[in-house]
């Protein structure tokens, strides 16, 4: 599933493609995606100006003159900038063209994504409305992190994992963060200190920000062809290494399930 740093390096790839161009086509192929596309989609968007892309969470804001698109990638989406003539594959579900020779395709084999047009703010939509902070905003801080955590009893990994605490915080760098700030992910997220909530909080934004700098532990082109393999994957200490020699300390890494949820950890280094 694309998380937070992949969805941010979509918006970053198709932004200087699209930016400023104006709709004159919109073709759905498939209406029956998580919540099925309105009938009338064509009629909002055809003949509006692109003023910009933002991300919220996981979402995807095409920002228009009279509304806004928003858009999920769900767990197998992905969005290109594309030659308007290239055929459309099995799973190419929509296409948006652009008066400057751009095409956005929207493919999502399993169909999970989501395409909604708004009329109002974006971020009154039930969606969003209940999200809490950009994990890379100045909201949040160990300080937040801590008053969330008073009194909760659940272990600190889906802890953070959970959208309306922060949003963006998926398996991969959650496990990678927890490692970083070396605390383990078994602890209950009222055991932990201010100072330890302060250094998880700075590794959770390191580990984001290493990421989109990176491309993503998955697509690093939006423009043409299927993209390529993103470089973030190389760099992970804990994510996938169960039985593996922890990089700090040799320990063999254990695995555990927590919110239904594969994780790595090292019992010396993380406590």
């Amino acid at each position: 599933m694309p998380e937070l740093p992949e969805v941010e390096t979509t918006r970053r790839g198709l932004e200087p493609h699209l930016q400023g161009a104006v709709v004159c086509d919109c073709v759905v192929r498939e209406h029956r995606l998580r919540w099925p596309i309105a009938a009338d989609l064509a009629q909002h968007l055809c003949g509006q100006r692109l003023k910009g892309i933002r991300r919220r969470a996981k979402y995807l804001l095409f920002e228009f003159e009279t509304g806004c698109l928003m858009i999920h990638l769900g767990m197998s989406g992905s969005l290109r900038v594309i030659n308007s003539v290239a055929p459309p594959g099995k799973h190419d579900h929509v296409d948006l063209g652009f008066d400057n020779g751009n095409t956005l395709r929207f493919r999502d084999p399993r169909r999970f994504g989501s395409i909604h047009w708004l009329d109002s703010d974006a971020e009154e939509h039930a969606l969003l409305a209940n999200l809490g902070p950009e994990p890379l905003s100045d909201q949040f801080t160990g300080e937040f992190l801590y008053a969330r955590s008073r009194g909760r009893k659940v272990a600190v990994k889906p802890f953070i994992m959970n959208h309306h605490v922060v949003v963006g915080v998926g398996n991969i760098y959650a496990t990678e963060a927890l490692f970083r700030a070396g605390i383990s992910p078994r602890r209950l997220a009222s055991n932990i200190s201010l100072n330890r909530y302060l250094l998880l909080v700075d590794a959770i934004k390191a580990v984001l920000q290493d990421a989109i700098a990176q491309g993503g532990t998955t697509l690093r082109d939006f423009v043409g062809g299927d993209g390529e393999a993103g470089y973030f994957s190389i760099s992970l200490q804990a994510y996938g290494r169960v039985g593996l020699p922890c990089v700090r300390c040799s320990a063999a890494l254990k695995g555990v399930r927590l919110g239904q949820r594969a994780t790595a950890y090292c019992p010396r280094c993380q406590r």
